[in-house]
Formats: structure tokens, C-alpha cells, sequence
């Protein structure tokens, strides 16, 4: 166990956690501007329906696939493997919204 936990993935972890929140509010300006709907409007969305927060943090989470792809294409696995796990780490809030609630 002790060789699997290591700081490159812990790392990955971390960009794979923090990239969607970086990502959803560039997210939502690109909708925006596509749909002719205000950011406030769309951002508002986000933080008061669970709905929508789940829907566009599914999306937000598409930008972990560019930094999975980075980091196997430079061999640097430990980091992607981390990459994943910090999605996986979203996965009880999508699980919750979609099927408990």
C-alpha cells in the first residue's frame, strides 16, 4: 500500500479534485456567451439547484481527461492514477443527486 500512495499521486489527487472547481465558472462564461444568458443567471443556477450543480459539475469534470491524457502520454502514471481517483472522489455527490434525491 505504502508504494501506491506517493506524492506524485497525491498530486494527481489534487489536480484531479481542484481542476472542475477551476473549470466550472470558465465553463459557464463559455455558456454564456453561447447562449446569450448571463453568467450571474447561469452561476446562480449552480449554486442553488442540486440538479444543476450535479449536471455542471459533470461537465467541469471533462477537464481531468485533458490532464489523464497528459500525464500517460508522458508516462507519468502515478499522477494520472491519482487524476482518476479525484474524480472518483465526485462520484458519491453524482451518485446521491441522480438517484437519492
Amino acid at each position: 500500500m505504502r508504494h501506491n500512495f506517493n506524492k506524485e499521486f497525491l498530486i494527481g489527487l489534487l489536480i484531479g479534485l481542484f481542476s472542475p472547481i477551476v473549470f466550472v465558472p470558465i465553463m459557464l462564461s463559455l455558456m454564456s456567451i453561447s447562449n446569450v444568458d448571463d453568467f450571474n443567471e447561469l452561476w446562480n443556477q449552480f449554486l442553488a439547484n442540486d440538479k444543476n450543480t450535479s449536471r455542471y459539475l459533470s461537465l467541469a469534470l471533462i477537464s481531468n481527461l485533458i490532464w489523464f491524457y497528459f500525464f500517460l502520454n508522458k508516462e507519468k502514471y502515478y499522477y494520472a492514477r491519482g487524476i482518476i481517483m479525484g474524480m472518483m472522489c465526485f462520484a458519491p455527490y453524482m451518485i446521491y443527486i441522480y438517484f437519492i434525491r
